[in-house]
């Protein structure tokens, strides 16, 4: 359990679980199943089923205590007492929550080092932002997720270098204004400061806005005073102040200007176009971002290559970009690379063909953060030679993080009747609430009360009927995806 201690008395066979600090409702939380404990530091273990442990402890022995370590270095003291990691079913319907002592995170999430190695400090983050101090409404979570990014971004930097960071930074960017395209720029949830009016779905705001508008907000005060470390010295008071207790943005502003009083004194807060309000409350892009120079060495390979890809002729171009050895790119690198390609899709077939020759069995033996982007690929630009791998891939994973964007793709073309079949042989290893989100998924388009069966029909000529790609599902009580690419960038992480 979320909980600094727990005691099993087998007599009574009975837990028994007590956490000394105060804590908001939502971060209590209970797991139950053949979980086995192996540690990994001084003050952290791995649970996970059998078949689980070994590879967890391998990826994240003597990790964890290194990046607890730099936060501290950073922060102050970890407050929790112990930090362990719950691995979980690839049913569980989120990436990883950072319940106190205890983060859930997803097995699935192992296949993928970079990723694994991001979430995880993430969920460390929260320990100071988000769990000790914590968003008052949820009208405000970019207060633990800005935070917790920024705070994120800053311990890679201290543990993997600046180049490290400027490369995942310009990842998620990236993604934040592929969302922008797809919600538009006056989207209510692209504010900072959402208000739950009606029609709003708070589990909307688990977008890209909140964690990486929230993050260039955050950064932009750590312009605003001129040293990352100066910015440090006033998180760590900031944390101190209001450890256990919640908070307001205006709390945090208000410390942040007295804790640098020359700062207020030249009214940072009111600079035309920068304005802490606008800030807050405009819709849109962030009204500043990072510069991500530092990356360069990573990113311009990147930037390199899918030129080569969008010139002409295909023939020198595919030769030239067959040259260029992407297995021994950085996973955030590839992923860039082929979010490129998506953006560009419907891309022309003799293109599509000569990447599959060129990428796809590499691909194929890749981590699934690459093959699903190579797979969303193939279904947007209707390539059958490769479908088969599309029907594998969702057979074996059953992360909403990696079905949805799938099965969104497929359900706006001709392979509908395709999403179904697939679907009908794998609902039932599906959590019920992604099983619930896919229907919808696929019932659009259907009629207005129609919805998939959750068995099979011999009948399937319906299921091609045209829908509309840039309408989301709509679910009471669930995560209704904004987007197919909003889901799966943001991860669903917490």
């Amino acid at each position: 359990m979320s909980a600094t201690q727990s005691v099993y008395v087998e007599e009574e066979g009975l837990y028994h679980f007590h956490m000394e600090h105060p804590v908001p409702a939502y971060l209590v939380a209970l797991v139950a199943g053949d979980l086995k404990p192996a540690d990994i530091g001084p003050r952290s273990r791995v649970w996970a089923e059998p078949c689980l442990l070994p590879t967890a402890t391998s990826k994240l022995s003597g990790a964890v205590e290194q990046w607890l370590s730099a936060a501290e270095r950073l922060y102050g003291p970890y407050m929790w007492g112990r930090y362990d990691i719950v691995f979980l079913p690839p049913s569980f319907p989120i990436v990883a929550m950072e319940n106190p002592c205890l983060t859930f995170i997803i097995s699935s999430i192992l296949e993928s080092d970079e990723f694994l190695v991001i979430d995880v400090i993430h969920e460390v983050a929260h320990s100071w932002f988000g769990n000790a101090v914590t968003n008052a409404t949820w009208e405000e979570m970019w207060l633990s997720e800005g935070l917790a990014t920024y705070a994120q971004r800053r311990i890679t930097t201290e543990t993997y270098g600046a180049a490290f960071t400027c490369l995942e930074t310009a990842f998620r960017l990236d993604a934040l204004h592929r969302q922008m395209r797809l919600l538009g720029e006056d989207s209510p949830v692209s504010k900072l400061q959402v208000k739950l009016e009606p029609g709003v779905n708070p589990s909307h705001l688990m977008n890209l806005f909140t964690y990486e508008k929230g993050y260039c907000f955050v950064y932009y005060l750590s312009q605003l005073c001129g040293d990352p470390q100066r910015f440090d010295d006033f998180l760590r008071a900031y944390v101190e102040k209001y450890k256990f207790t919640s908070v307001v943005a205006q709390d945090l502003l208000d410390s942040f200007l007295s804790f640098f009083p020359e700062l207020k004194e030249q009214s940072v807060d009111c600079r035309a176009g920068l304005e802490f309000e606008r800030w807050l409350n405009a819709t849109g892009p962030p009204l500043a971002e990072p510069d991500l120079s530092q990356g360069s060495s990573l990113t311009r390979p990147v930037e390199a290559l899918f030129q080569l890809w969008t010139a002409e002729p295909l023939e020198q171009a595919a030769a030239s970009a067959s040259a260029i050895d992407i297995s021994k790119w950085r996973t955030f690198q590839t992923a860039l690379f082929l979010d490129r390609l998506l953006d560009g899709s419907p891309l022309p077939q003799e293109v599509v063909m000569s990447l599959s020759k060129c990428y796809s069995s590499l691909l194929d033996s890749m981590n699934a953060e690459i093959r699903i982007r190579w797979l969303q690929i193939v279904v947007r630009n209707d390539y059958y030679p490769d479908l088969h791998r599309v029907r594998r891939f969702l057979e074996s994973q059953m992360s909403r993080m990696y079905t949805i964007p799938l099965y969104e793709d497929l359900c706006t073309g001709a392979l509908k009747s395709f999403a179904l079949e697939v679907f009908y042989q794998t609902q039932g290893r599906l959590h019920p609430n992604l099983r619930r989100t896919i229907q919808q998924i696929l019932s659009q388009g259907l009629g207005p009360s129609a919805e998939p069966s959750t068995e099979p029909s011999t009948d399937l000529g319906g299921a091609e009927a045209d829908t509309n790609p840039d309408s989301p599902a709509l679910l009471l009580g669930d995560e209704a995806p904004s987007s197919t690419i909003s889901l799966r960038d943001v991860n669903v992480s917490a």
